[in-house]
């Protein structure tokens, strides 16, 4: 039996030579990649990002070659600190500056109205833009290089295939891009483990667009209320189509008193993610157990999928988390992660 969290290879023996260890010079290089149109994959407390100049057109293009991202989707743009919010947004509300006041640096990306000049590439040809300020130290470094050498923003969604599961370690980086990116930054394990909380600020009221690094109760407590749940207006976002975060491995979730006998019973080679379970007597595939705790849980996840879909499997089968509020990103991950049965999401 596994426990969490458990890689089947590990990154630094398998370090290329595009895999480089973060240092001063390595930031410094990375930006000046970032300026020259590249690709650079780094490190941030949620996921890994892969990085381009979110000012150059063709760049952002190549990210969406890169990923296979539809043209549509938006991707984040990545800041060096609260006041870039006037670069790039404008109308900015009160609430909007209370949340970046007291969760920037860190795992919040806020939707806001897009500022002149915003290229229609980032935003899906929307009239609205995200923004985020990682609290990563690689990635403080390499935004503060880049500005040096005149950037404004990093656009950066995960550095993983589209639809796919999103990485936690630059060697996740490198299976999924390999050569699709120029370089890939080493900030070790990503602390999170999961994506940010989107938060959109296009109307009267704050809409929560996807749950993630930042919890719910933190949110209402700045704001004074809860944020209003997404309706038919709400805009496309990063992660939030309902197939998403998805192993090639078809999943499904199962519910953890009956998790032992659906497992006995399954037909073929069966990985399983369990949290509380135990396996069967007998059960000869991959059983791998997780934290009961939910920040544990989560910064485990991506990296216990991977382990789960590289074994060869017929199937995964997730043990059902809580639903409360401390688990609602989790659940949002796999909700969508198993939303393929085919684990399809092209």
């Amino acid at each position: 039996m596994l426990t969490a969290p458990m890689e089947l290879r590990n990154g630094t023996e398998r370090m290329s030579g595009r895999i480089v260890p973060t240092s001063t010079a390595v930031m410094h290089d990375a930006a000046a990649r970032l300026r020259a149109g590249k690709l650079v994959a780094f490190p941030t407390e949620t996921v890994y990002g892969l990085g381009a100049d979110a000012d150059n057109a063709d760049a952002v293009r190549a990210i969406f070659a890169a990923k296979g991202r539809p043209a549509d989707h938006p991707v984040i743009v990545h800041v060096v600190d609260v006041a870039a919010i006037a670069a790039w947004a404008r109308d900015v509300p009160a609430s909007a500056h209370r949340l970046a006041a007291a969760f920037w640096p860190g795992p919040l990306t806020m939707i806001l109205p897009r500022a002149p000049g915003v290229l229609d590439v980032v935003t899906g040809g929307q009239d609205s833009v995200g923004l985020r300020v990682p609290s990563h130290p690689a990635a403080r470094a390499l935004l503060q290089a880049f500005v040096q050498r005149g950037g404004r923003g990093i656009a950066a969604p995960s550095a993983n295939r589209f639809g796919r599961i999103s990485p936690t370690t630059a060697a996740h980086v490198e299976d999924d891009l390999g050569d699709r990116v120029d370089l890939i930054v080493d900030g070790g394990p990503c602390e999170v483990g999961i994506e940010s909380t989107i938060v959109a600020f296009l109307g009267a009221d704050a809409v929560l667009l996807r749950p993630g690094g930042i919890a719910i109760d933190a949110i209402v407590r700045v704001l004074g209320h809860a944020p209003s749940v997404p309706d038919t207006a709400a805009p496309r976002a990063s992660g939030t189509l309902e197939s998403h975060y998805a192993p090639r491995t078809p999943a499904r979730t199962v519910m953890s008193a009956a998790l032992p006998s659906e497992a006995a019973k399954a037909q073929g080679r069966i990985a399983v993610l369990a949290r509380t379970a135990d396996a069967p007597a007998g059960f000869s595939g991959q059983w791998l157990r997780a934290s009961r705790d939910p920040v544990a849980y989560a910064h485990d996840l991506y990296a216990n999928l991977r382990t789960l879909d590289a074994v060869g499997a017929h199937e995964i089968l997730i043990e059902a988390v809580p639903t409360s509020d401390a688990w609602l990103a989790i659940v949002d991950r796999i909700t969508r992660a198993v939303h393929a049965e085919d684990g399809d999401t092209a």
